[in-house]
């Protein structure tokens, strides 16, 4: 009788938790179930789905039967940060976030429905072809265009990329890295941006200061070196010359807490999100260092780390009265279900304002930039035709490489464009940095001046084209 009883309870005691069990998969399916499915059917669902340029040009498409790319190799090169592939080699693109949000789950059938639907983004296309070549004549770096009106992103290029065709090359180191949204660099003087702001908003009479520089100064017994000897200097010229001597003694007087308050209200120590595609967070030093190691930080050496796309959004800001539209890619999204004829446009989110530099100090600063260009650039002869605000940075990484950036805007109505652009390893700021983006913003203003390029566009709502069908590489 006892072996009975306590059999009966070891039954019971299986059916709870058989019970649970069972409870459990399906809370964990109704939770998980579409991502399992899709991992699992990959496009059995029959999705279609095109991704195009801002110009109609077709950068990747899908459905049941193929995968593919542009037809044309340098626009898949030149866009592969863009698109990603089908792969997920790189985890920036946008082909995997699209297909997955244009296939239909049902709980009970799972996915036996499709759609057709387009991708439209910001991007140009033509402009990003241009830009790698540019990029790619000197090295690995990243640039991005975007206008800071509206929040477009115009233009992303990292190189080296890749054509997610070939599936035969070797790969370069760091490739399947989108240097614009993914990586962080030693920021040198673009990061004297930061630290001119926070000498506004901090110290009441730096307009009034005037600074000595010999070629070296020293503080707490450590020599802060400058690229010249500048004599003496307002504020304005410091910031024109770039002095490390100057900013050196502007970030001392600034201090440590104040300098973390402003690089962290600034967005540069945070990660941040460009149509669902994180982004890498930057570093400053935000425990003690002393007065030497952070006159260094202030500069843009020392341990700081920037994101480009960090830089971009507070260039945006600065051109735009301090007030940020945050950047995106995604122009418009159509969808229409199987069957239905008729065409919807996915309601697109009004894009995020916010007040990221107070109006004041934006004000200055965009003129402090503007001022950069037409006093210490020679803006007239190295940027002939534009009008530009903008900053150089020569980031010292070992004792005879550096970073070269150049980050800023145009001051101009129809073309409301801000931009970062980073050549790693490329020496001064100005001129690798610098005369490339003069010949990128000028293909940007007006291309027929530069060069002429034809594009063939494709029809809306076409089945996935095969031409420039991708198959899966053998090795990922």
């Amino acid at each position: 009788m006892r072996k009975i009883a306590s059999r009966s309870v070891a039954v019971l005691i299986i059916a709870v938790l058989v019970i649970i069990g069972l409870v459990t998969y399906i809370g964990k399916e109704y939770e998980n179930g579409r991502q399992w499915a899709l991992y699992f059917a990959t496009f059995n669902s029959g999705s279609e789905g095109t991704v195009y340029d801002t110009n109609g040009v077709t950068l990747a498409a899908f459905n049941k039967q193929h995968n593919s790319f542009s037809p044309d190799g340098i626009t898949r090169l030149s866009n592969y940060h863009v698109t990603g592939d089908y792969w997920g080699r790189t985890g920036s693109g946008v082909i995997s976030r699209f297909w997955s949000s244009s296939q239909n789950y049902d709980f009970f059938n799972g996915t036996t429905q499709s759609q057709l639907s387009t991708l439209d983004l910001t991007i140009d296309s033509g402009l990003n072809n241009f830009i790698y070549k540019q990029l790619r004549a000197n090295g690995k770096g990243a640039v991005m265009i975007s206008n800071y009106k509206t929040g477009e992103v115009i233009a992303l290029v990292s190189s080296p990329s890749i054509d997610p065709l070939d599936t035969q090359s070797e790969p370069e180191e760091g490739t399947f890295i989108n240097r614009c949204l993914a990586a962080t660099f030693v920021p040198g003087s673009t990061f004297k941006l930061i630290t001119a702001a926070a000498a506004l908003e901090s110290i009441p009479d730096i307009e009034q200061q005037h600074f000595m520089c010999y070629g070296e100064s020293e503080i707490a017994g450590v020599k802060i070196k400058c690229t010249d000897m500048h004599g003496e200097q307002t504020f304005e010229e410091a910031l024109a010359n770039s002095c490390n001597c100057a900013f050196a003694d502007i970030t001392v007087q600034i201090g440590q807490r104040e300098m973390v308050n402003h690089v962290r209200e600034y967005g540069f120590l945070d990660t941040h999100d460009l149509d669902g595609i994180p982004t890498n967070k930057g570093n400053f030093p935000l425990d003690f260092v002393g007065d030497p190691e952070l006159a260094w930080a202030g500069i843009g050496q020392s341990v700081d780390q920037v994101c480009p796309y960090t830089m971009l959004r507070y260039v945006m800001a600065i051109a735009n009265e301090g007030r940020l539209t945050e950047p995106t890619m995604v122009k418009n999204r159509y969808i229409r279900s199987s069957g239905d004829s008729e065409i919807q446009l996915v309601p697109k989110e009004d894009p995020f304002v916010s007040q990221l530099v107070a109006p004041e100090t934006a004000k200055r600063m965009r003129a402090l930039m503007i001022n950069n260009v037409e006093t210490h650039y020679e803006g007239e002869v190295n940027f002939p035709g534009l009008k530009l605000g903008a900053k150089t940075g020569t980031a010292e990484i070992t004792a005879e490489a550096a970073h070269s950036w150049f980050t800023g805007f145009l001051d101009d109505e129809e073309h409301p464009y801000a931009f970062v652009a980073i050549v790693e390893e490329g020496g001064f700021g100005l001129w690798t940095a610098g005369m490339m983006m003069n010949e990128i913003l000028h293909y940007a203003v007006n291309p027929e001046s530069v060069i002429s390029q034809t594009v063939t566009t494709t029809g809306r709502l076409e089945s996935a084209d095969t031409t420039g069908t991708a198959t899966e590489p053998a090795v990922q």
